[in-house]
């Protein structure tokens, strides 16, 4: 099956074989869906273009001839108004239906492959974590114990961020207030249900750092590789100077061509997360909600 996850940011989309739940092909790119979102109330006419042209292009790179598919969308189409014309544009054009699912499923997928990833690795506390998923628009808080899962979904994203402030100093020195409602989340939780384990990080900005940590680039990037690697808040703040201090041409052949802004500011959203969670070292997982979408569809099917 062909599970496709069009994010605040970024157009994610996978196949899957669900018999042995092996992973067969995967197409990632950068659609910004949410750009201007926090001006306008909208998605632009140029962002559905750009939405179809990508979903298009994955169509040619994957086959989805007689497959089931399952597309799904999140916080940038909960938040615009014209989300309903827009989903039905893109269904003229590429036949695709997308279903706006709410922060709470998009947290429970998330968790769903996180968790199945962390199965295949040599770690610890599988079964004990606070799990982050930081989007273009939206950032999930995913508290997960043995016996029990507390989620929230929070409106603050790295493409509504930097828009909204208009430098690194600005979004530093934002980020503290506009995150607060995360750290009384926390509180609460760890007050209820204790400290979790480990700490455990997913989406494009913990990757990226994690990928340049491991000496890649946008063109070598390996998820194998980069999922069960460590980073530390202290290596944010080494590989955010590291990034600054480039060119645009070597920034862009690090983190992606038209992710370099984006990136930087997900690295001040990530650094506040290690304060609100309490935490200074996280694992990260390249799985995520396009995962989740897949074997949550393989696991229902498979009962059937």
């Amino acid at each position: 099956m062909i599970a496709i996850d069009l994010g605040s940011n970024s157009l994610r989309v996978v196949e899957i074989e669900c018999q042995e739940k092996i992973f067969l092909s995967s197409f990632n790119t950068v659609v910004k869906t949410a750009d201007k979102l926090n001006i306008t109330g909208e998605i632009a006419k140029d962002t559905v273009k750009r939405i179809i042209s990508k979903l298009n292009e994955a169509k040619e790179l994957i086959d989805f001839d007689n497959k089931p598919i399952r597309a799904i969308t999140t916080e940038a189409m909960r938040q615009a108004k014209n989300s309903d014309a827009v989903l039905e544009a893109i269904k003229e054009s590429t036949d695709i239906s997308f279903e706006i699912i709410s922060g709470e499923e998009e947290a429970m997928l998330t968790l769903l492959a996180v968790k199945h990833r962390l199965q295949t690795l040599p770690l610890q506390s599988k079964d004990s974590f606070v799990l982050v998923d930081i989007g273009g628009a939206s950032t999930e808080l995913i508290y997960h114990y043995e016996h029990k899962t507390i989620t929230k979904s929070f409106p603050i994203g790295i493409v509504t961020i930097s828009q909204e402030y208009h430098t690194l100093t600005q979004i530093a020195q934002a980020l503290p207030i506009v995150m607060e409602s995360m750290q009384e989340f926390a509180k609460e939780v760890t007050t209820l249900y204790g400290q979790p384990l480990s700490f455990v990080a997913t989406a494009g900005t913990p990757t990226t750092i994690a990928s340049m940590k491991l000496g890649q680039t946008f063109a070598t990037y390996d998820p194998k590789v980069i999922n069960g690697t460590t980073l530390t808040n202290n290596e944010l703040e080494f590989y955010l100077q590291k990034l600054l201090s480039m060119s645009l041409e070597e920034r862009e052949l690090t983190v992606g061509t038209g992710r370099a802004d984006l990136i930087t500011a997900g690295v001040l959203i990530f650094a506040q997360l290690f304060r609100v969670t309490n935490f200074e070292k996280a694992i990260i997982i390249d799985d995520g909600l396009r995962e989740g979408v897949a074997l949550e569809w393989c696991h229902r099917e498979m009962r059937c």
